[in-house]
């Protein structure tokens, strides 16, 4: 057994946000299941919203941030989110993050902003189009100098490990985690009474997704196992601009092509967003999303057009320098001709509830970044407050432990039993692995994407608990794997999503259901919160 004070679970922005601030405080170790720079961070690309304009204020922040939730948005969270962000992301320029500048008239430099779909303001900072890869390299370098830090690189979170399950009669907690060391084979047990999870979405839950291939759900279900509460997980945000190509099938094309004038048209050449909404190509996500599914459905075709060729060579290189060479290298050049995209699964807007400091209902565990559901996004994210959020709740839940939890000082001494692996065989069928992985993937896109119907959704449900059962029963008979735990954690989450949607008897942001056309504030007013009984 390994003992650190803190335990965090993902090395993203959140998680390590989080590290950083609580290292003079005690032990950490940082867990990831790939190499450190493997995160959904280091995908993101378009930026990170936050005041620091004249001609912005908090106010219309946290104005475009409700409109777009959809009546979900947590006011409080939002308001805290928005107004400290300031101070978080002058932290990261302190760091070493370059964002990207723009001269002034009269030789003074200020931050290049840029603007995306839902605000009413250049609000969006950008180092190029790699803005998540530019923060997760300052991070790391800060991280790695850091003597109290340790990275466990190929380690999995199998399960988190609490008083409950191991039938103590006292209040539950959370107690450490097991984790499998990928590179032995071996599961480890580390002991913590504060674990941290920061495991990012569960984008690779569809079969289309904008993710890397580490978002699997694994915070959420591991949390869910738990007894922790999940909510709002029917909420999840298609990304409109997906690359279409059989060579590249999860690049995202930046909102920010759209903010800078991109326009979306049929593949007859007509611009149709303006036939959707007044804000065209700027509409929120979850409406231009539907958009284009509707355009396809209506024509026939498997995508659409995103064309920026009326604006100058030179400005499309250098404000997208990695969309223009990766599209160059698959035979498109930006600047001369438009963009194939589809939809494509991006973001979890739910995730396990937490109060505005991370905090779950599990004691002695906390969720940040996008596992977390604060009340932030409600019913559809606004483009680039992820980041933000990812920040500022790294250090407010670094806050809250630290005076909460203080180190040494974490709770009862419970003896905890290491993990055992009994007479499981080695995996000698992948195959079944692999095959239940795509047709998960393929039910949710068919039966829970961005259009939804209750007949839908109950297939899904069904064939989903089969799964389920079949997928425990291998989990009990064979050695893990990582593919195995992806696996398990993938169904569980789809599980999930497939429930909270059927619970939502009404169309709301990123939920739409044909059966239930409107929203109805009504009765569906409140989020949609799930108890593992």
């Amino acid at each position: 057994m390994r003992q650190f004070d803190f335990a965090v679970i993902g090395s993203g922005l959140a998680g390590l946000s989080f590290a950083r601030t609580v290292a003079s405080h005690g032990t950490v170790a940082v867990i990831t299941k790939r190499g450190r720079a493997d995160s959904n961070t280091a995908w993101a690309q378009g930026g990170i919203a936050c005041v620091t304009s004249s001609e912005d204020s908090f106010a219309l922040h946290v104005k475009d941030t409700i409109e777009a939730g959809a009546g979900l948005c947590d006011e409080e969270a939002v308001r805290a989110i928005v107004t400290e962000g300031p101070a978080r992301i002058q932290e990261l320029i302190d760091l070493g993050v370059h964002f990207d500048e723009r001269e002034l008239d009269d030789g003074e430099r200020e931050l290049d902003l840029g603007r995306e779909g839902g605000h009413s303001k250049r609000r969006v900072l950008h180092a190029r189009d790699i803005t998540g890869r530019e923060i997760e390299r300052a991070l790391l370098a800060d991280i790695e100098r850091n003597p109290n830090i340790t990275m466990l690189e190929n380690h999995m979170a199998v399960d988190l490990i609490t008083a409950g399950k191991l039938g103590y009669a006292t209040e539950d907690h959370c107690l450490g985690v097991y984790v499998l060391d990928e590179a032995t084979g071996d599961v480890e047990t580390i002991r913590s009474d504060r674990v941290i999870l920061a495991t990012g979405g569960c984008g690779k839950v569809y079969l289309y997704t904008t993710n890397p291939g580490v978002a699997t759900g694994d915070g959420v279900a591991m949390a869910w196992r738990a007894g922790a509460n999940i909510a709002n997980m029917e909420f999840v945000q298609f990304h409109p601009t997906c690359l279409y190509h059989p060579e590249e099938r999860s690049f995202l094309i930046s909102e920010a092509v759209r903010g800078e004038g991109g326009r979306l048209l049929d593949t007859r050449g007509r611009q149709f967003m303006v036939d959707y909404h007044p804000l065209a190509e700027l509409a929120p996500r979850d409406i231009v999303a539907r958009a284009i599914d509707a355009e396809m459905k209506r024509t026939g075709s498997q995508y659409v057009l995103l064309d920026i060729t009326h604006k100058p060579a030179d400005f499309v290189r250098e404000r997208f320098p990695n969309i223009y060479k990766t599209c160059l290298d698959l035979g498109i050049d930006i600047t001369k001709e438009p963009i194939p995209v589809v939809p494509a699964a991006h973001y979890q807007c739910g995730g396990v509830q937490t109060n505005i400091d991370g905090r779950t209902s599990l004691r002695g565990l906390y969720a940040i970044g996008e596992v977390g559901c604060t009340g932030l996004h409600g019913a559809n994210r606004l483009a680039s407050n992820s980041l933000l959020e990812a920040a500022v709740l790294g250090h407010r839940a670094a806050l809250d432990v630290i005076r909460r939890i203080p180190a040494g000082k974490g709770g009862i001494d419970i003896a905890i039993p290491e993990w055992r692996i009994g007479n499981a065989l080695d995996v000698d069928e992948l195959v079944v692995i692999y095959h239940n992985w795509d047709e998960i993937r393929r039910l949710m896109w068919d039966y829970v994407g961005i259009v939804r119907t209750d007949k839908r959704l109950q297939r899904a449900s069904t064939r989903l608990r089969n799964l389920q059962r079949e997928i425990q029963e291998f989990y009990w008979h064979y050695k893990i794997t990582t593919d195995l735990l992806e696996l398990r954690n993938l169904a569980t989450v789809a599980a999930l999503i497939v429930d909270c949607a059927l619970a939502r008897k009404e169309s709301r942001g990123l939920h739409y259901t044909l059966d239930y056309p409107n929203r109805d504030d009504r009765n569906f007013h409140r989020n949609t919160v799930m108890h593992r009984l």
